[in-house]
């Protein structure tokens, strides 16, 4: 295949299908003898590559009715850019005295140690200290692939540069010197260099030894776009091999040479010293880094030819000119003008604008669907968008097309990956509420080791359901003891217990420990909890894989860590594993993100999520060394990734078949389309509208739109009369009379609202522990404030809880005290008491906080109330009745047996609200009716005439009569909005007089 004349460099154009085009061509030339393709030796970019080529073997041998072959052995030697993880490399026989590399978790955890020792005080804790430990480790491997020297980063370039820029990217600079000075001298007193190092010395011997000595078998290079020094060098050595040569994915041999130079010096110097990368560079088109490495390599593009085959699913060549015109920079761009329309071309390819996420996925499925409906055609989805990938393999799943997303998700977003951070955040937050019953409740606990899991689930979930109720309100304290006594009131003691012992080993530390045994432990517990099977599937194997190399690197660094910090520190740990499903999905279906999709082919490729920030995604500069710095070290910036994101459009443009789509508002709101959506837009002009699909958004919409629903009508059960003659409370009654419905859900269907988990102190919550503590203070005595802290005490309230609502409630307290005694004529003769009496055959219960006899033998009824009292308007439009109910109760003799028989004058509402006029800021006393200089109120002769009214006639409008209990009839009156959910409230409120949703 050598040409001793010039290089062997090929480039494969993107409509002919680059791994099938290379298979294509290689196949002829080595399996003359039956043996010859498996001499030949492939240099790939990655493990996903060798999995397409080799799926391209097997069907170029199908496509050519071949009884089979050997395939070549292929071999990974790098990644395809720069800020990816490095792949492994072919290791040359006699590289021994090549030191081994450092493993990348240790040195992670090496460089969070030695930072926190180069700031000192200064020093971020926990999860900050690494994350800027993994930005100095990533920074680094950028410096050493591009082969910079920790000198060079004083070096007069640099030198020259640093003064413009500003003193943070000054104060960064050093710092991350210092840092890096003190990790090699680190590496040297170890015998072992970085992996990135290693790397390069391992190309630069296989260089060495294969230009000295040309291997006898064979060996290609083939879609390796890195354009790494030490990687350009070695292919240049397999260009000029014998037996070699470097093929390219899709560089553009018809740009112009003026456009090719418009693409600036890509890495190109005038002298030793000079700019290397100019400020006029062109990073994010899509052939400059294929400019950079044949600069590196010392290859002229003219030197290039294009390969002699073409792939099983080439496509029209007429769409390569157009795809060339389309990512031209910009004074090239210029040319759009006088292009004529045959350059203008993208036939078969459709742009489709959705109107969110959701639309665009159901589409994308659509779109596979159909193009399935046609024999052996193939589809690939190319998202990077990883959300939006979940969603079409989730819709696809509706025709039972189970299609594998090869991009994978993040180890933290698996079963396996949430059991272990619903754990470690049991310890964070100290067996709060959330996360304690997130872990407890996670599909893989509860029937560990259980000759019957099933049973044993269902038992283990029943006692948590019934822990959990318990639980819910306020945060109780830290820690595991005050569950104890939560468990006990559930019934679950003995389901507690086993939970508690085995929490028990992970809660006992309060300061720094070793992470290898945090981690230790944290696994042993988890597997206690969950036994064997979390291990088992796909993100098990990871997820052990992961904590066992930690662990070994966390032990072998000395890391110690804050208990409380360890769920953060895992969390963005595991967010960089990749777990990738089992393979055995659809056969034609392919989910791919942009690393994946490279070299990949199908007759249909849908280019999904092309919007900005996404495809490509955002600039976002280097954390560390500014960009001027960068630049003056000849190291590409952040848009350089821009570049790469548009050669994968462009290499997905030369498929068969092109599906671009987008979603015009994503989760944030208004989405702004790709500079490469809108570029294909302004190219083809007018033709766009001919570009446009127009059959999928009417199924998107058909799928969606079911007939329209008729409006939800207001409310009005009406159940039979047995069903209504129900007991009423006091408090009852005001919800009957402002909102029947609500008392129909409460008193009537018996629907009670519960607690969330964690919630905040509610006024029921507050008005609980107020009620008891003057409960026992006015039947037992003693002082009002240890009365207070004895409660609080009790509930085990959360310290927080308690330090805000404590100091409130002490001071209202204090003002009750000072209140009662300084009226010596009241006497509290009831207090918490409960009564009942018949009215018209129903029974009215009610518990009357405070009953005082006064001076002249008559009675005051209180009501303690936390917040504010109903205003004198609810009282007297018959709303706020709960008063006047208590003084029915006292008047029909509902206390005699306290010995409370007479007529109530007063009617006071106690508040423990804030009081300017109170003596400790907090508590006052209003009443609902007109006495003294009072202006507004009821009369105090009518109160109780007017409230006996208001029973009677709400017992024969809802209880004793046939009315229906309909939702909201006062729809201005300010209401709990206990049941708003229940009764569909925002379905129906403000449209009542439409068709359909009538009272």
């Amino acid at each position: 295949m050598a040409d001793a004349a010039r290089p062997q460099v090929f480039s494969i154009a993107a409509h002919r299908g680059f791994a099938d085009a290379l298979v294509a061509g290689l196949v002829p030339r080595y399996s003359e003898d039956g043996l010859g393709l498996a001499r030949l030796t492939l240099l790939l970019p990655s493990g996903r590559a060798i999995r397409t080529v080799s799926e391209a073997f097997v069907r170029h041998m199908g496509e050519e009715g071949g009884a089979g072959l050997l395939l070549p052995r292929m071999v990974t030697i790098g990644d395809l850019s720069l800020d990816e993880a490095l792949g492994p490399l072919l290791d040359p026989l006699g590289a021994d005295e090549i030191p081994p590399a450092v493993d990348p978790t240790f040195r992670w955890l090496r460089l969070a140690a030695l930072l926190a020792e180069e700031m000192g005080k200064d020093a971020p804790k926990g999860p900050p200290l690494f994350r800027q430990a993994r930005m100095i480790a990533e920074t680094m491997d950028r410096l050493l692939v591009e082969e910079i020297a920790p000198e060079d980063l004083l070096g007069d370039r640099v030198l020259d540069v640093v003064g413009s820029v500003a003193g943070h990217w000054q104060d960064s600079l050093r710092r991350f010197a210092r840092v890096q000075a003190r990790w090699l001298a680190e590496l040297q007193a170890m015998g072992r260099v970085d992996s990135a190092t290693r790397r390069n010395q391992l190309f630069a011997h296989a260089a060495k030894s294969w230009r000295a000595q040309p291997p006898a078998t064979p060996i290609v290079a083939a879609g390796v776009t890195s354009a790494a020094p030490a990687l350009a060098r070695l292919l240049r050595v397999v260009s000029e091999l014998p037996q070699g040569a470097v093929i390219l994915p899709d560089l553009d041999l018809a740009l112009s040479d003026e456009a090719w130079d418009e693409l600036g010096r890509a890495g190109q110097s005038d002298d030793a010293d000079g700019e290397r990368l100019g400020r006029n560079d062109a990073p994010t088109h899509p052939q400059y880094h294929l400019k950079l490495l044949l600069g590196r390599m010392g290859v002229n593009r003219g030197e290039v030819r294009q390969w002699h085959r073409r792939g099983l699913t080439a496509a029209n060549p007429d769409r390569t000119h157009a795809v060339s015109a389309l990512f031209l920079p910009p004074q090239a761009s210029k040319s759009w003008v006088e292009l004529p329309s045959e350059k203008r071309r993208l036939a078969a390819v459709q742009l489709l604008e959705t109107g969110n996420p959701e639309e665009e996925a159901q589409a994308v499925a659509l779109a596979v669907r159909r193009k399935l409906e046609e024999p052996q055609k193939r589809v690939a989805v190319v998202t990077p968008d990883r959300s939006l990938a979940r969603r079409i393999v989730h819709h696809l799943r509706r025709w039972d097309i189970q299609a594998d997303d090869s991009a994978g998700a993040p180890l933290c977003d698996t079963a396996a990956g949430r059991a272990l951070l619903l754990l470690a955040q049991v310890i964070a937050e100290r067996a709060a509420p959330v996360p304690l019953v997130a872990f407890l409740g996670h599909p893989f606990v509860g029937g560990a080791g259980a000759q019957d899991p099933d049973r044993a689930r269902a038992d283990w979930l029943d006692a948590l359901r019934r822990f959990e109720d318990r639980l819910r309100g306020p945060r109780p304290a830290p820690g595991l003891t005050p569950l104890r006594a939560i468990a006990a009131k559930a019934d679950v003691d003995a389901w507690w217990g086993t939970v508690a012992d085995r929490l028990a080993p992970l809660m006992e530390r309060d300061e720094d420990a070793p992470l290898a045994e945090l981690l230790g432990t944290l696994a042993q517990v988890l597997e206690e909890f969950c036994g064997e099977a979390v291990w088992g599937r796909e993100d098990g194997r990871a997820l052990g894989g992961f904590v066992d190399d930690l662990r070994q690197q966390a032990s072998a660094a000395g890391t110690m860590i804050d208990p409380r910090d360890l769920h953060d520190v895992l969390t963005d740990a595991m967010e960089r594993v990749a777990v990738r499903p089992a393979y055995g999905g659809h056969p034609r279906v392919a989910v791919y993100g942009l690393l994946e999709s490279r070299m990949a082919r199908a007759d249909l490729i849908i280019c999904a999520g092309l919007n900005e920030g996404t495809w490509p995604g955002g600039a976002s500069p280097d954390p560390l060394l500014a960009p001027p710095v960068l630049r003056a070290l000849g190291v590409p910036g952040g848009e350089f990734r821009i570049g790469l994101a548009a050669h994968d459009l462009a290499g997905a443009l030369g498929a068969p078949q092109v599906l671009l789509t987008r979603a015009a508002r994503d989760a944030d709101g208004p989405a702004i389309p790709s500079r490469f959506f809108l570029r294909i837009k302004a190219l083809l002009g007018d033709l766009a509208k001919r570009h446009e699909e127009e059959e999928l958004p009417a199924l998107v919409d058909a799928l969606r739109d079911a007939d329209p629903a008729p409006l939800y009508p207001v409310p009005q059960p009406c159940p039979p009369a047995e069903v209504r003659r129900v007991t009423i409370s006091a408090t009852a009654l005001d919800r009957l009379r402002s909102d029947p419905y609500q008392f129909y859900a409460n008193a009537i269907l018996r629907l009670k609202e519960r607690d969330p988990l964690d919630a905040e102190p509610s006024p029921a919550w507050q008005g609980t522990l107020a009620h008891a503590i003057l409960e026992e203070w006015h039947k037992q005595g003693g002082a009002l404030v240890d009365l207070a802290t004895k409660h609080l005490g009790a509930m085990d309230a959360h310290p927080l809880t308690r330090a805000l609502w404590e100091p409130r409630l002490t001071a209202a307290l204090e003002w009750i005290e000072n209140e009662v005694s300084s009226d010596p004529d009241r006497q509290i003769v009831a207090v918490e008491q409960k009564g009942r009496h018949l009215f018209s055959g129903i029974e009215i219960t009610g518990t009357a906080d405070r009953i005082d006899r006064l001076a002249d033998g008559s009675y005051a009824i209180v009501d303690y109330k936390t917040g504010g009292p109903p205003s004198k308007k609810m009282v007297e439009e018959g709303f706020a009745l709960q008063l006047g109910t208590l003084g029915l109760l006292v008047e029909e003799g509902a206390y005699a047996d306290r010995g409370i028989e007479g007529v109530p004058t007063r009617f006071e509402y106690w508040s423990l609200g804030r009081d300017a006029k109170s003596d400790t800021g907090f508590g006052y006393v209003t009443t609902p009716l007109k006495i003294g200089n009072a202006r507004t109120g009821m009369e105090p002769d009518d109160f109780l005439p007017e409230t006996r009214r208001y029973l009677a006639e709400a017992l024969d409008t809802w209880i004793l009569g046939d009315a229906p209990f309909t939702a909201r009839p006062n729809p201005d009156l300010k209401l709990y909005a206990t049941y708003d959910q229940l009764m569909r409230l925002e379905e129906w409120l403000g449209r009542e007089s439409e068709p359909g949703a009538t009272r």
